[in-house]
């Protein structure tokens, strides 16, 4: 089984930019497919990105899409979520995951092996 820890999360302005990094042991991220999820004070864990095995294929939330970027360096066995255009609404704690399919989008329940997750807070 991976094992998954995720840095980089922090206070922001809005309209500023944050690099989440997951960094995985135990198992390569090239058997996993990788996603990152959030989950605000209150609400639900949702979706925000998946990146397929071989980094070729990325899917975005619609809410996301065009200001964030997934990424993964399978020299350095770590995932990213590069944040740009930071909004409020952004505030949550980010969890990345992985997950045994081949193809995106793969649904939330296939995911596992989580990390202890990053605060990121974005004022306004």
């Amino acid at each position: 089984q991976v094992q998954l820890v995720e840095s980089g999360g922090g206070l922001v302005q809005a309209g500023g930019s944050l690099r989440l990094s997951c960094a995985a042991s135990g198992r390569t991220l090239r058997n996993f497919l990788m996603g990152w999820f959030r989950q605000a004070p209150g609400k639900e864990r949702e979706f925000v990105a998946q990146i397929t095995r071989s980094g070729s294929t990325t899917y975005y939330a619609d809410s996301v899409k065009g200001r964030f970027t997934i990424s993964s360096d399978n020299a350095k066995n770590t995932v990213y979520l590069q944040m740009n255009s930071l909004k409020p609404d952004d505030t949550a704690v980010y969890y990345c995951a992985a997950a045994d399919t081949y193809y995106v989008p793969t649904t939330s329940s296939e995911f596992y092996s989580w990390g202890q997750g990053t605060q990121v807070t974005v004022s306004s």
